[in-house]
């Protein structure tokens, strides 16, 4: 991507990163909010999703929150569908089929494991990526981190949380963001401004249709309605925008370093939202995970 540096923010977003975005110090402290925001509007919205998830369903859940969201984009952002060109629209047909799948393997890993839990094992996906796409080595030491903070994210002490579908499902939604994160870094420079991430959002509701729309439809009313549209917004919306601002205004290691937060967030978002508690022994895994993720994205500009 020539001088180019790609971020992968919250949700699998990609954001390009010229090499003057990264700012003044007076910005950096902007920056770092807009961070804190945007996975807090992430794990926050997942988090509030259960009630959806509860009444729809994981697909159906995902194909509301997708259409509203791929919707709301397109009318400010107005994608010039027809001029398109064929790699254009590869593009986007594989980018949206992507996140389609990615998100309802993450619903469906929220549904039956806690949220916190459920992050960490999705945060192994990108953590692969980066520790694999800049070689080996001294690098493997990350992965191995997470995957021992995982292990002791999934004991409360007394047993093993969560089942096996939700595990699979949530390396279902790891494996789809790893995947996205290839894809965007190979095609992401195809379309201009937030043309390229409007078409994969329509593209991503249609993909869930078949999965989504007999369980979804006949359950909603006008409160759903507002509820979707409100979730829409939460994710991917607003972090995508926050993303974009923060990286204008701080380096793109510390922005990196920052997102590897967002576990954590999770943790606190399960807790306060969903009434789920952490261990000391889960409190230290995710911690782990957080620091895993840190350190690679640190060791990755080295």
């Amino acid at each position: 991507m020539d001088s180019k540096t790609i971020e992968t923010g919250t949700d699998g977003a990609a954001v390009i990163a010229q090499p003057g975005m990264a700012s003044s110090s007076g910005g950096v402290a902007t920056g770092a909010l807009m961070c804190l925001m945007s996975m807090s509007s992430i794990q926050f919205g997942a988090a509030l999703s259960s009630s959806a998830i509860a009444t729809y369903g994981p697909a159906g859940a995902s194909w509301l929150r997708l259409a509203f969201a791929a919707t709301i984009l397109a009318i400010f952002v107005r994608p010039r569908i027809v001029s398109y060109t064929r790699a254009q629209w590869t593009s986007a047909l594989v980018l949206g089929t992507t996140t389609a799948l990615m998100t309802m393997s993450f619903f469906a890993a929220i549904e039956r494991i806690p949220l916190g839990l459920a992050v960490a094992i999705d945060f192994l996906g990108p953590l692969s990526v980066a520790t694999i796409g800049y070689g080996l080595g001294r690098r493997l030491i990350w992965p191995l981190l997470a995957g021992l903070g995982v292990l002791a994210l999934a004991h409360d002490g007394e047993g093993w949380v969560g089942n096996i579908e939700g595990i699979v499902f949530a390396l279902g939604a790891g494996t789809g963001w790893a995947i996205y994160i290839v894809l965007t870094k190979k095609i992401g420079a195809s379309f201009k401004g937030l043309e390229g991430l409007s078409m994969s959002l329509m593209v991503a509701a249609l993909v869930a249709t078949p999965f989504g729309f007999a369980g979804a439809v006949p359950a909603l009313d006008a409160y759903g309605l507002i509820e979707m549209a409100g979730l829409a917004i939460l994710v991917p919306l607003l972090p995508y925008t926050l993303e974009l601002i923060a990286l204008r205004r701080m380096p793109t290691t510390s922005f990196g370093i920052l997102m590897s937060l967002e576990p954590a967030i999770a943790a606190l978002a399960g807790f306060v939202i969903l009434a789920q508690p952490m261990t000391l022994l889960q409190m230290a895994g995710t911690a782990l995970v957080v620091a895993a993720s840190a350190g690679a994205t640190f060791s990755a500009r080295q």
